[in-house]
């Protein structure tokens, strides 16, 4: 076991050292704080976008800065500062607020059009005063006022908010489908690689002298997984972060607060059963590769050697996108619980709610007993394999290496 975790070692370190690791795993953090980067640059400062609120009638001013709901700054009370703010870019603008006996009235001094939300705060504030001052004209007695007062009722009655899990469950299938694709297709030409440009060599012999095949193999696999989950961490580390800075800033705040109850459902699909799934595929798929990666005769054959394993995780990645709008076909049912398969569609059953706990545990089983199996069977053929050097062309190789035993 010793000399297992040696080699497990020796290809986790290697592999982490490497710049391309630390791309793969760096780069999601750049790209969502290059986002972030150029959204802050892109907003503007909150003080620069108040307008000003000018007035001789103190008290329809003040009501006008409290009830509009658009972002205003007292600090400009006159016509004059108000100007030489705008022509600073202190602000953005100012409003004129005027009333007479019979009408009010508003007008926006700026160097850019008003935005079309806050010119219909602007009218509704309007409306409402204009109104009120209709009714203190016409003299009406307080049952008429009463009356004028009453307005229409509008109300909504949502079947179990299903407009946001419609979207949390679309947002966490794609997030789940293409991480997972991403994942099984960089590691798998990773460990096909790994495995075969030892292929041939004399130091091949060397290392099976002082070690056997099936540890050697099983070394080699477990040091995938270690980069795996040492990715995964980094990921679950980052977003945290990521999530905590997105609650405080001022840049998306706002947004979270508006969206929360989709995030949480969309965070809780991903953070459960279904990244065992992933993981699972993904020790699936590296096994596999390591397979197919001993079946090439020549170190130049190693580029090729992942192809037949993307081919597969492609048809599967194919076979959810095709079934993401009806994840209750008997085929995906079916499908949910054959290896290779189940690590899309029994996720895509899960989120859809059309699979039980139970059912989604018999899958993950069977997933398992077939990366056991898989271990057991190619770390026991694994020295034939690394060891022949004869080219019969991938089928040929393929048939000669079930044959070992």
């Amino acid at each position: 076991m010793n000399k297992t975790w040696i080699v497990t070692s020796e290809t986790y370190l290697r592999q982490t050292k490497s710049w391309s690791f630390l791309m793969l795993v760096l780069m999601p953090f750049l790209f969502i704080g290059m986002t972030f980067g150029i959204t802050y640059v892109a907003t503007p400062n909150k003080s620069k976008s108040d307008i000003a609120v000018v007035s001789t009638n103190s008290a329809l001013r003040t009501s006008f800065m409290k009830q509009s709901g658009i972002a205003t700054t007292k600090k400009y009370a006159n016509a004059v500062a108000a100007q030489k703010a705008t022509n600073r870019s202190d602000i953005n603008g100012y409003v004129v607020l005027k009333t007479t006996k019979e009408q009010v009235s508003a007008t926006f001094n700026g160097p850019n059009e008003i935005s079309s939300g806050d010119q219909a705060k602007i009218q509704r504030f309007l409306a409402t005063t204009q109104s009120q001052l209709n009714v203190q004209r016409a003299k009406l007695s307080p049952t008429q006022q009463q009356a004028l007062a009453i307005q229409p009722k509008f109300k909504q009655q949502l079947q179990k908010k299903t407009a946001s899990n419609k979207a949390a469950k679309t947002i966490s299938f794609y997030i789940l489908v293409f991480f997972v694709y991403l994942i099984l297709t960089t590691y798998s030409s990773i460990t096909a690689q790994e495995i075969a440009a030892e292929k041939g060599t004399k130091i091949m012999e060397v290392i099976f002298s002082s070690t056997t095949p099936r540890k050697y193999f099983n070394g080699k696999v477990y040091g995938v997984l270690l980069m795996i989950v040492t990715q995964l961490l980094v990921y679950l580390l980052g977003g945290a972060l990521v999530v905590q800075f997105a609650q405080h800033s001022r840049i998306t705040a706002g947004l979270w607060q508006q969206y929360s109850g989709v995030i949480g459902k969309v965070l809780h699909n991903l953070l459960s059963i279904n990244l065992l799934f992933a993981l699972a595929a993904v020790l699936l798929y590296t096994v596999v590769s390591a397979f197919c990666g001993a079946l090439v005769t020549r170190v130049e054959d190693a580029g090729k050697a992942s192809q037949p394993v993307i081919y597969l995780n492609l048809l599967t990645f194919a076979m959810a996108m095709a079934f993401q709008g009806s994840p209750s076909s008997g085929i995906v049912t079916v499908f949910s619980y054959i290896p290779f398969f189940s690590s899309y569609l029994m996720p895509l059953r899960l989120i859809n709610a059309t699979a039980t706990m139970p059912q989604a545990i018999i899958s993950m089983v069977i997933l398992l007993a077939t990366v056991v199996g898989s271990m057991w069977y190619i770390g026991k053929i694994y020295g034939g394999l690394m060891l022949q050097t004869d080219e019969l062309g991938f089928w040929g190789n393929l048939k000669r290496g079930l044959s070992l035993k």
